[in-house]
């Protein structure tokens, strides 16, 4: 029976997720081709990663709605018994992945050549990585919401409030020594997932590149670069910060899970309360 239950609500959600991903694969493309060819300097190369995961963000929230009423779907079956929390958070998980895969490969291969960025499959495919996790993020981010807020206005004005603050204490809008301390460095700027993304995206494509300084016959390296002008956090590899992104995704669906069975346990305390009044 678990496993009839996970075809059953993986099916739906595979064919949700692939007409989803359908429409919006191409303006993903389009989008990223504006950039142009023009990766020879620091600013565009960060310029073009911040668009690579602010994009994967936008995509996401955007399909809010289609989250929205996948939980009153959801909440339908199981009262009719069809399958329950733990069955729909892993169907979930496992139909949306593949899909999320295929919009960070195809348009990110666009944006990663396109724009100039560091030649090498290993490059591209930590690249793609990066956008899949944060996209794996995103959704997860975005469901938890869904199963929190009961309307679907307020849960997009919740859910990209979410993701802007995370967004702004990720040390690209200002740098991490710039962040107030109190709040948005400590706990903001680390539990941010961008954070992450963009260091691990900055070690790819700086490390082993020399800059020309402006003319006057000297060199910089990419090293310096991050460690002074980028304030990256150089004690662990990139692959560091992808395998936290990768447990952030794991993270972020425990949640999902968790909220869903918080709920179930407080729907009789709330029913017996609202008629108390």
């Amino acid at each position: 029976m678990p496993s009839h239950s996970l075809r059953i609500s993986g099916k739906r959600v595979y064919v949700n997720v692939y007409i989803n991903s359908i429409n919006n694969d191409g303006n993903w493309g389009i989008s990223i081709v504006c950039r142009g060819h023009e990766g020879t300097n620091v600013n565009t190369k960060r310029n073009a990663f911040a668009l690579s995961w602010m994009y994967c963000m936008l995509y996401i929230c955007l399909s809010f709605l289609f989250f929205f009423f996948q939980m009153q779907v959801f909440r339908k079956e199981q009262l009719n018994g069809h399958y329950g929390a733990t069955a729909f958070v892993i169907s979930n998980t496992l139909s949306s992945a593949p899909y999320l895969g295929i919009i960070s490969i195809i348009p990110g291969a666009i944006c990663y050549y396109l724009t100039g960025l560091q030649r090498g499959f290993d490059h591209f495919l930590y690249f793609a990585a990066v956008l899949w996790a944060c996209t794996m993020l995103v959704e997860g981010l975005m469901m938890i919401v869904a199963a929190i807020v009961p309307d679907f206005l307020l849960g997009i004005i919740t859910g990209s409030g979410m993701q802007g603050l995370l967004m702004l204490n990720a040390g690209f809008f200002r740098l991490p020594n710039d962040l107030p301390k109190p709040l948005w460095k400590y706990p903001t700027y680390y539990i941010s997932y961008h954070k992450y993304a963009t260091q691990g995206l900055y070690k790819n494509e700086f490390l082993g590149l020399v800059f020309d300084d402006l003319g006057r016959g000297f060199t910089i390296t990419g090293d310096y670069i991050l460690r002074t002008n980028l304030q990256v956090e150089m004690g662990y590899s990139k692959w560091v910060d992808l395998a936290i992104l990768l447990v952030m995704v794991l993270i972020y669906r425990v949640l999902f899970l968790v909220t869903i069975k918080v709920g179930e346990a407080m729907k009789p305390m709330i029913k017996c309360m609202s008629v108390k009044v």
